[in-house]
């Protein structure tokens, strides 16, 4: 006679604090996505920047309700401008956006916050929600922020998809597999990649951007890769955000016509990487997206480490310099051993994802 598969505990109204930045909202989606599979019939409310929400919920489609492709995993999102209130703390605007969050976010009666943040804020804002047990890391990114906890949990694994999911795995109280995640999809998102892929073909997204400087691959590197890409047809798609411009151009000028920039909403982007035939770039959001999409990856990494910030769950090629080391201090100059990275290796790389030969 063998055992029955171990329950959850009851729980009701769970919620998920994770305010920011884009790769780390994304790699939290697997260990949300074990607390919707274990919690089906409870309403699961997740915390996060107001810059980022359109990675939970379609920016026209209402932030609470029915679950549908538009918002499909959460059943309310909260949105937070921590950002703006801390520069203009005085202002009464503030404090009643503050209160009108507050109001919001305490109305639903959480019974669980689950802060995957591990910081201050993060674990203030799980108190704030006035669930009466919040959960976090026994070592958080902030040390300060246990001191909020009720629950404090040894997280296991390497990659931090792996501890987040562990996180979670102490609120469901047994052992959950990483599910797949799904995206929200606009269909205006959709209709206007559409268009703008039309001509492309096949292709690739090149990203050159990255949270700092110490981070980026020269634009100019980028450049040379896809005119290796346009020898074996492959477009590509130069992906960048706001103050990027100029990297993309570079990009665009080195490579003479062969990739073409494109600027993207965070809905947009998700529509382009679902269609994409490969994705290179450092370890940034736009990377994590890819890898959550399954889209093959050449990802390109120096101060940072891969076995725990690097693409996961999917086809992945990571070229690291050996005389790369782990530093997260926010240097604007290329980190040295990412500069050892050739042009010639990264397309090689793309070609072994592609399956396509080598002359």
């Amino acid at each position: 006679m063998t055992d029955p598969p171990p329950t959850a505990p009851h729980i009701d109204r769970l919620l998920i604090v994770r305010l920011s930045a884009m790769g780390d909202i994304i790699h939290t989606l697997p260990a949300a996505a074990a607390l919707r599979e274990a919690f089906p019939h409870a309403t699961l409310g997740w915390l996060v920047e107001e810059r980022w929400a359109e990675l939970l919920c379609t920016l026209r489609y209402p932030r609470s309700g029915r679950r549908s492709a538009q918002r499909p995993l959460v059943d309310r999102v909260h949105t937070v401008n921590t950002g703006e209130w801390r520069r203009s703390l005085l202002s009464f605007n503030t404090w009643q956006q503050m209160l009108v969050a507050s109001s919001d976010l305490r109305g639903i009666g959480y019974q669980v916050a689950v802060d995957f943040q591990g910081a201050v804020r993060s674990a203030l804002l799980a108190r704030w929600s006035g669930a009466t047990v919040v959960y976090g890391d026994t070592q958080p990114r902030e040390n300060a922020a246990s001191m909020w906890y009720t629950r404090q949990v040894v997280t296991r694994g390497t990659h931090v998809i792996q501890q987040a999911l562990s996180l979670a795995e102490s609120v469901i109280q047994h052992s959950a597999a990483a599910p797949g995640v799904e995206f929200p999809t606009d269909p205006d998102a959709e209709n206007r990649i559409t268009a703008l892929t039309a001509d492309a073909g096949g292709f690739a997204i090149l990203n050159p951007g990255a949270g700092w400087g110490a981070k980026r691959w020269p634009a100019e590197r980028y450049g040379l890769v896809a005119k290796e890409l346009a020898k074996e047809g492959l477009r590509s798609l130069v992906n960048y955000g706001p103050g990027e411009e100029e990297l993309a151009a570079s990009v665009e000028a080195a490579s003479e016509g062969a990739a073409r920039r494109v600027s993207c909403s965070v809905s947009e982007l998700i529509a382009l990487t679902r269609r994409a035939r490969l994705f290179i770039g450092g370890d940034t959001g736009p990377m994590h997206l890819a890898a959550a999409l399954r889209v093959p990856v050449v990802g390109l990494f120096g101060p940072t480490n891969p076995a725990r910030n690097g693409p996961f769950g999917t086809s992945f090629i990571v070229l690291r310099s050996a005389s790369s080391i782990t530093d997260h201090a926010r240097r604007r100059e290329t980190e040295r051993g990412l500069m050892e990275i050739a042009p010639e290796e990264v397309a090689a790389a793309a070609r072994k994802l592609l399956e396509v030969p080598s002359e």
